[in-house]
């Protein structure tokens, strides 16, 4: 219950701002499981990036980590306004906008959401981790969209969602880097964000392919590919 307790605390400027920005991304990936149309989900994780990027911002400033100025403002490109820029562009020209295209329902599926997430914080409060300058607290939240975001990719079947809990599960690494190695060679973060932009690529291709062939966002008819 340490992790719960020091939420609550007054803690420092770093501290205050990465759990602020870590439940606000926690929050938004809650948020994802009740978006019916997929455009929703999309600008939920434009606002869930932002917040990541303002977390590099808080952190560069308050640690005197002149990359990382860089770091944020490529994030906020990349992430916050090409991202979802692509992926609308791609729902417009197939004309998808699937509503209600998860296997089990909303409540049932934020409740199991909700359980990942105790359950991460946990795990991260059991870790022999002491420092006064590592906010715990954020650690955990971070795990806990991991966790999460790998349960959207699961419950949804659409091409989309699936699309957006990937891209949420790496802003939920961004965020755990960002408190526990904020001063990882920059080099090493580029190849995050380089990675990310390779995945919207075949996602895009993926999607527009899908499409092509099913004439559907949705992946339910792929179910039966299954030995």
């Amino acid at each position: 219950m340490h992790v719960f307790a020091t939420l609550v605390a007054a803690p420092s400027t770093v501290t205050d701002g990465a759990e602020t920005v870590a439940v606000l991304v926690l929050l938004s990936q809650y948020a994802m499981f009740r978006a019916g149309l997929s455009r929703s989900q999309v600008r939920l994780y434009a606002f869930q990036s932002l917040s990541v990027s303002a977390l590099a911002l808080i952190v560069a400033a308050t640690r005197h980590i002149g990359e990382l100025y860089v770091l944020a403002g490529l994030s906020l490109l990349l992430k916050v306004i090409l991202v979802p820029s692509v992926i609308m562009r791609v729902l417009k020209e197939v004309r998808g906008d699937l509503a209600g295209s998860h296997r089990f329902g909303v409540a049932t599926m934020v409740l199991c959401a909700i359980v990942l997430s105790v359950f991460g914080v946990f795990v991260v409060e059991g870790m022999p981790i002491h420092s006064k300058s590592l906010p715990l607290p954020a650690l955990a939240l971070a795990a806990a969209v991991v966790l999460v975001a790998f349960l959207l990719v699961i419950v949804r079947s659409d091409v989309v969602s699936q699309a957006v809990g990937f891209f949420s599960l790496e802003n939920g690494v961004s965020v755990a880097s960002l408190v526990l190695a904020a001063g990882l060679p920059f080099i090493a973060e580029v190849a995050f964000l380089f990675d990310l932009l390779v995945a919207v690529v075949v996602f895009g291709l993926l999607m527009r392919v899908h499409h092509g062939r099913a004439a559907t966002l949705s992946t339910r008819h792929l179910e039966r590919l299954r030995g």
